[in-house]
Protein backbone atom coordinates (compact mmCIF):
# COMPACT_ATOMS: atom_id res chain seq x y z
CA UNK A 1 0.00 0.00 0.00
CA UNK A 2 1.07 3.57 -0.95
CA UNK A 3 1.52 6.01 2.26
CA UNK A 4 1.99 9.57 2.30
CA UNK A 5 4.52 10.87 4.21
CA UNK A 6 3.55 14.69 4.98
CA UNK A 7 6.69 16.58 5.95
CA UNK A 8 5.60 19.81 8.09
CA UNK A 9 8.65 22.48 9.61
CA UNK A 10 8.25 25.43 10.43
CA UNK A 11 9.32 27.43 7.33
CA UNK A 12 10.98 30.48 8.82
CA UNK A 13 13.18 27.71 10.89
CA UNK A 14 13.94 26.11 7.72
CA UNK A 15 14.78 28.61 5.54
CA UNK A 16 17.20 30.54 8.16
CA UNK A 17 19.58 27.21 7.53
CA UNK A 18 22.81 27.97 6.04
CA UNK A 19 23.71 26.03 2.38
CA UNK A 20 26.08 23.95 3.97
CA UNK A 21 23.35 22.82 6.63
CA UNK A 22 20.24 22.78 3.92
CA UNK A 23 22.47 20.85 1.94
CA UNK A 24 24.02 18.19 4.68
CA UNK A 25 20.41 17.85 5.76
CA UNK A 26 19.82 16.52 1.98
CA UNK A 27 22.53 14.39 1.70
CA UNK A 28 21.53 12.51 4.79
CA UNK A 29 17.36 12.54 3.24
CA UNK A 30 19.24 11.00 0.19
CA UNK A 31 21.24 7.97 1.98
CA UNK A 32 17.23 6.83 3.03
CA UNK A 33 15.96 7.66 -0.23
CA UNK A 34 18.22 5.75 -2.07
CA UNK A 35 17.78 2.93 0.01
CA UNK A 36 14.05 2.74 -0.34
CA UNK A 37 14.54 3.52 -3.54
CA UNK A 38 16.51 0.56 -4.26
CA UNK A 39 14.07 -1.61 -2.95
CA UNK A 40 11.77 -0.24 -5.25
CA UNK A 41 9.57 1.49 -2.74
CA UNK A 42 10.07 4.98 -3.20
CA UNK A 43 7.82 6.87 -5.18
CA UNK A 44 7.77 10.69 -5.71
CA UNK A 45 9.50 13.06 -3.34
CA UNK A 46 8.93 16.70 -3.71
CA UNK A 47 10.08 19.18 -1.59
CA UNK A 48 7.65 22.20 -1.94
CA UNK A 49 8.48 26.07 -2.63
CA UNK A 50 7.83 28.62 0.09
CA UNK A 51 4.09 29.92 1.20
CA UNK A 52 5.06 32.82 -0.67
CA UNK A 53 4.88 31.33 -3.69
CA UNK A 54 1.75 29.26 -2.73
CA UNK A 55 -2.03 30.18 -4.42
CA UNK A 56 -5.25 29.02 -2.46
CA UNK A 57 -8.51 28.21 -4.32
CA UNK A 58 -11.22 28.47 -2.12
CA UNK A 59 -14.17 26.38 -3.21
CA UNK A 60 -16.67 28.61 -3.02
CA UNK A 61 -19.36 29.80 -5.59
CA UNK A 62 -18.04 31.26 -7.16
CA UNK A 63 -14.48 29.97 -6.91
CA UNK A 64 -11.68 32.62 -4.47
CA UNK A 65 -8.14 32.63 -5.68
CA UNK A 66 -5.92 33.85 -2.70
CA UNK A 67 -2.62 34.71 -2.55
CA UNK A 68 -0.10 32.47 -0.31
CA UNK A 69 -1.57 29.40 2.12
CA UNK A 70 -4.78 28.76 3.35
CA UNK A 71 -3.48 27.98 6.77
CA UNK A 72 -2.38 30.02 9.42
CA UNK A 73 -0.19 27.28 11.40
CA UNK A 74 3.03 27.25 13.07
CA UNK A 75 4.43 24.47 10.86
CA UNK A 76 4.24 24.51 6.80
CA UNK A 77 3.53 21.48 4.52
CA UNK A 78 7.23 21.96 2.83
CA UNK A 79 7.47 19.01 0.84
CA UNK A 80 6.26 14.81 0.87
CA UNK A 81 7.52 11.46 0.20
CA UNK A 82 4.96 8.42 -1.37
CA UNK A 83 6.82 5.30 0.02
CA UNK A 84 5.31 1.31 -0.84
CA UNK A 85 4.96 -0.14 2.44
CA UNK A 86 3.43 -3.54 4.14
CA UNK A 87 1.35 -1.78 6.70
CA UNK A 88 1.33 1.52 9.05
CA UNK A 89 4.23 0.10 11.03
CA UNK A 90 6.50 0.04 8.12
CA UNK A 91 5.08 3.58 6.81
CA UNK A 92 6.56 5.02 10.47
CA UNK A 93 9.71 2.89 10.55
CA UNK A 94 10.34 4.71 7.48
CA UNK A 95 9.11 8.08 9.02
CA UNK A 96 11.12 7.45 11.73
CA UNK A 97 14.61 6.93 9.77
CA UNK A 98 13.41 10.27 7.43
CA UNK A 99 13.29 12.13 10.92
CA UNK A 100 16.96 10.85 11.85
CA UNK A 101 18.32 12.60 9.21
CA UNK A 102 16.25 15.88 9.51
CA UNK A 103 15.14 16.46 13.04
CA UNK A 104 12.46 18.89 13.87
CA UNK A 105 9.13 19.60 12.50
CA UNK A 106 6.18 16.86 11.95
CA UNK A 107 5.49 14.05 9.52
CA UNK A 108 2.00 12.79 8.91
CA UNK A 109 1.81 9.22 7.82
CA UNK A 110 -1.49 9.05 5.65
CA UNK A 111 -2.28 5.67 3.73
CA UNK A 112 -3.59 6.59 -0.19
CA UNK A 113 -7.06 5.53 -1.04
CA UNK A 114 -6.87 5.31 -4.59
CA UNK A 115 -3.83 5.24 -7.07
CA UNK A 116 -4.23 5.44 -10.71
CA UNK A 117 -1.61 6.06 -13.03
CA UNK A 118 -3.01 7.83 -16.67
CA UNK A 119 -3.99 5.18 -18.86
CA UNK A 120 -3.31 2.31 -16.14
CA UNK A 121 -6.46 0.59 -14.92
CA UNK A 122 -7.35 1.11 -11.55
Amino acid sequence: MMYAILCYHDEDQVGSWTKEHDADVMQKLLVVQTELARQGRLGPVARLLPTTAATTLRKDDPPLVLDGPYAETKEQLLGFYLVDCKNLDDALDVARDLGKANPGGTYEIRPVAYYNRVGEQS
